[in-house]
């Protein structure tokens, strides 16, 4: 699968965006320190440093020096937006190829007993 290739804070950056979204991390709530994220996840505290920096760098997070990272008021609304984006330009006409070249009719996959 595509996500394999993915560099690791590309990873964190998507499981901190899904936390955001899910409400995990609520606007104006603090993030995890960089350590503890880097020790919760198993990585590297730069690796880690370098995906809020990037959250940082698109408006999402606020920094308050010496206490931490907030989560801004409308990051949710944003990533939402920005994830939904990303899917229908850049996953979704794979899934839906597949969903034809398997002769899978699309209202079955609101079936809960698909298999």
């Amino acid at each position: 699968m595509a996500n394999s290739a993915k560099p690791v804070y590309l990873k964190l950056r998507d499981l901190i965006a899904a936390a955001i979204i899910e409400g995990t991390y609520a606007e104006g709530e603090m993030l995890p320190s960089v350590r503890a994220l880097a020790a919760e996840q198993g990585a590297n505290p730069l690796t880690v440093a370098k995906a809020y920096q990037q959250f940082q760098l698109d408006g999402l997070v606020e920094v308050q020096r010496g206490v931490g990272m907030y989560v801004a008021v409308g990051a949710a609304a944003k990533l939402r937006q920005s994830e939904r984006q990303t899917f229908l330009a850049e996953e979704w006409p794979e899934i839906r190829a597949r969903i034809e070249r398997l002769g899978i009719e699309p209202t079955s996959l609101f079936d809960a007993d698909l298999v």
